[in-house]
């Protein structure tokens, strides 16, 4: 009896103290937490959010307009949700809650004027990334009294009209950009109609390359004027350019690589998908002496013979993407084992290059898939689950899988078999997409285990993408129980790209 009662006794104890504890942690609420780790958690939300929190308290209201909270700041209404009514309000913003915290802004075509960018200049002299989106403007602000403007910047985003001459503006802020890095042009590509009248030159390239001498990243995307006389420009005054990209400039042929890669001899990354390149022009590149590692040459309807070329001449290229080329082909890919370098490729494309045989990727894949990480087979039926799962066991270091074809197939894909192949081959494995039609995907009752086993075993997985349907439904359900809410993404809003391994990749960000 006396040991029964020992154990009341000390089992009461156990429950006071237990009831004891629990009563001071009912106590504890996000309300006694202290404001700097409040702030933390502010870090967390977006500006929208930060501004709905301000609304809760007043304790709430000062730490969410703490300045550490305003450093990177979108005020375009479409991509963060901020809308700013007046210029009058936009000015106390500047002068009150960003100020010397401030290093990042977007502004849109109504809040770019000379008393806004006067009081930037101002007000947060450490600013050093700027975008300015002139894209939807009809007509230009007077920026005749301009005489100030950051002076620190290193990154500048300048989002193009198509029918607005931006000289006026460009003039008056020429003598401050000279310290400039990363510099963004964004075109009107994606609007554009298909019976195009005129051509506009709407910013004088010619002249903006004299006042950014100390370029490293050359950004211009989509924009319909440029040509090869516009790379010729840069490449002269430019000579630290690491990183051209000229995607979807139609006009560019090529003419001027000879003498770019001759005057730049930093230039490591070179993108020029959607141009209109010429086989000839790129045969007359003295490819050997190229210090070129990043090359995508994406729809650009190259010869077979102009591709065998110039991969059998470079040196040392880690990134390849060559997507859409018919000339792209068996031989050109057999003489590239066999006499060029490919003992430092880490990242390939060959997204729809139907002239590849699945006999001819084996062969290759065989060889070097060890030392990919990032491989983009899509849009080719030839291409299917059966080879994906015999050279998985060699794609062991794959940060990025591309696969399938939205096109519907004759046989189907067992997408079971598939998914546990990947997980237990590539456990680095960060970025998935799979195009198959989602009628060509067979599952079984026991899927789930399947997608447990990924979601367990490739724990760096950020982006799933799967095409619309009942297998993306499972799939999006199994990870969201586990908490991973963003993972599981559909086709039509997400792409995967090897993009994500290029060296300048955060510098090529512009949106």
């Amino acid at each position: 009896m006396d040991v029964w009662g020992t154990l009341d006794i000390a089992t009461a104890i156990v429950r006071d103290d237990l009831n004891s504890s629990f009563r001071k942690t009912k106590k504890t609420t996000i309300e006694k937490l202290p404001d700097k780790v409040l702030l933390n958690i502010f870090s967390y939300l977006s500006h929208r959010e930060i501004c709905r929190m301000a609304r809760v308290c007043k304790k709430w209201r000062i730490i969410a307009y703490d300045t550490k909270l305003w450093r990177h700041v979108s005020l375009r209404p479409e991509i963060s949700g901020l809308h700013v009514g007046s210029l009058e309000f936009l000015l106390a913003l500047i002068s009150i809650r960003f100020g010397p915290s401030l290093r990042y802004i977007e502004l849109p075509i109504e809040l770019i004027t000379h008393t806004v960018l006067h009081e930037l200049a101002n007000k947060c002299p450490n600013l050093t990334h700027m975008l300015l989106d002139f894209s939807t403007a009809m007509q230009l602000h007077d920026f005749s009294e301009l005489q100030g403007f950051p002076t620190k910047l290193k990154y500048l985003c300048i989002c193009l009209s198509e029918v607005i001459f931006m000289e006026g503006f460009m003039r008056k802020i020429y003598n401050f950009i000279n310290g400039i890095e990363i510099l963004h042009l964004v075109g009107t590509y994606e609007k554009v109609e298909e019976e195009e009248e005129e051509v506009y030159e709407v910013i004088n390239v010619h002249k903006l390359k004299s006042a950014t001498p100390n370029l490293k990243v050359i950004n211009l995307y989509g924009i319909n004027f440029i040509d090869d006389s516009h790379i010729d420009a840069f490449s002269s005054n430019c000579i630290q350019l690491e990183c051209l990209a000229v995607n979807y400039c139609s006009k560019v042929t090529g003419s001027t690589l000879k003498i770019l890669f001759h005057r730049n001899r930093r230039l490591r990354c070179l993108l020029l998908n959607g141009t209109s390149l010429q086989s000839e022009y790129l045969m007359q590149v003295e490819w050997e002496k190229c210090p070129l590692l990043e090359l995508d040459i994406t729809a650009t309807d190259l010869s077979s013979e102009a591709l065998t070329d110039m991969l059998t001449r470079l040196p040392g290229l880690r990134f390849l993407s060559a997507g859409q080329l018919n000339g792209f082909n068996d031989s050109v890919l057999k003489a590239w084992m066999e006499q060029g370098n490919v003992r430092n490729l880490v990242a390939l494309d060959l997204d729809s290059s139907d002239n590849l045989s699945d006999d001819g990727m084996y062969k290759f894949l065989s060889k070097y898939g060890h030392q990919l990480q990032g491989l983009c087979l899509s849009g080719m039926s030839n291409i299917t689950d059966t080879l994906w799962q015999s050279v998985l066991p060699i794609l062991n270091n794959a940060k990025i899988l591309v696969m399938g074809t939205p096109e519907r197939l004759a046989g189907n894909v067992l997408i079971d078999q598939l998914m546990d192949g990947i997980a237990s081959n590539c456990p680095k494995l960060e970025r998935l997409e799979l195009r198959w039609d989602p009628e060509n995907l067979r599952f079984s009752d026991k899927s789930q285990k399947a997608i447990d086993t990924m979601r367990v075993k490739c724990l760096k997985l950020k982006s799933l993408v799967i095409s619309d349907g009942r297998y993306y439904e499972i799939v999006k359900a199994n990870f969201e129980r586990a908490d991973r809410m963003t993972v599981v993404r559909t086709l039509t809003n997400c792409r995967v790209s090897n993009y994500y391994l290029l060296s300048n990749y955060k510098d090529l960000i512009f949106n």
